[in-house]
């Protein structure tokens, strides 16, 4: 066992653990043990469970991003106080007054990756028990969690006509599998464009003016490109299964990036004023910014009254 098996090992024994009991619950349900549906149904599962116990670090990731976009107005003060300083204690003490800003808010400009590294070594172990599956079969071994018997039905199961472990890679050339080629292409295209989706929305209208400029805007938009690139390239390297799992993952994080959009959106974005419009709708007050500038109208109308001098009113003659 390699270096970086040994490190995967704890998250591949978790990883096809829950696969097996997806698998066990599903088969006693009345599921074909079989069948690739329902191995895939177990990696759907082991899906929304892993984004479950997310949700924390989501959250976190979006209080992340809402602190950097409040910050980019600090930021470009910061620069354009060092715009012509070159030297090199210019920059570090730009540097070290940028790290200071992020200190203070709890965030950083990779805030945002962070529920995708989490997910990584998960992701890995994934990759490592669906690349070995056929030679386990073939040689009649166990792979973490799973059986002999389970090493078989996964290896030897199909999904729309290709094996859970097929890889696209493997089938453009002298082994040329159309069936594996038409699945992989779709399940590619599937996660790349809801992984693109899902940024740009983020940046279309969760996103406030002062966030579209700057440094947090470009990230966002080589993160838009990157990863999207990134996985459409190694989706020819990626066994049907884990193409089937980062699939089901992307379409869960777009519904999941949708909900908290629509109903706690960041202060200043297309999302807030479409919130309050809806909530004008209904008769209710405005919230996030748009009601917070409400409020602070309504004060300054109230030191105004208070500030004006009341003239003092003239009492009537009595007559003689």
């Amino acid at each position: 066992m390699g270096f970086f098996d040994t490190i995967l090992l704890p998250f591949t024994w978790a990883v096809s653990w829950v696969l097996s009991m997806f698998h066990t619950v599903l088969s006693f349900l009345g599921m074909d043990s079989a069948s690739g549906w329902t191995w895939t149904l177990a990696l759907v599962l082991l899906v929304i469970l892993i984004r479950t116990l997310l949700i924390p670090v989501f959250v976190k990731q979006i209080k992340s991003q809402r602190a950097m976009q409040e910050l980019q107005p600090e930021i470009k003060k910061l620069q354009a106080k060092y715009k012509n300083k070159k030297d090199q204690l210019s920059r570090q003490a730009m540097a070290m007054e940028q790290q200071q800003l992020f200190k203070d808010r709890g965030t950083s400009p990779f805030a945002a990756c962070l529920p995708m590294l989490v997910q990584m070594p998960f992701f890995f172990a994934l990759y490592r028990v669906l690349v070995t599956a056929s030679q386990a079969a073939d040689s009649g071994e166990t792979i973490g969690a799973l059986s002999i018997e389970e090493v078989q039905s996964f290896a030897n199961s199909t999904f729309a006509g290709a094996q859970m472990s097929d890889i696209l890679g493997d089938h453009v050339g002298e082994n040329f599998d159309l069936n594996v080629v038409i699945v992989a292409v779709i399940l590619i295209i599937l996660m790349v464009t809801a992984m693109f989706y899902m940024q740009k929305t983020l940046m279309g209208k969760n996103m406030s003016e002062a966030a579209q400029t700057g440094q947090f805007a470009q990230t966002q938009k080589i993160m838009l490109y990157a990863f999207p690139a990134i996985f459409a390239i190694g989706g020819f390297n990626f066994p049907i299964g884990v193409l089937i799992y980062w699939t089901a993952t992307n379409f869960w994080a777009v519904g999941q990036q949708l909900f908290i959009i629509r109903r706690n959106p960041t202060p200043g974005s297309v999302a807030e004023r479409e919130l309050n419009e809806r909530r004008a709708v209904k008769g209710l007050p405005p919230v996030g910014k748009a009601a917070q500038e409400a409020a602070e109208k309504a004060e300054q109308e109230a030191t105004k009254q208070k500030g004006q001098r009341q003239q003092p009113v003239k009492k009537p003659r009595k007559k003689r």
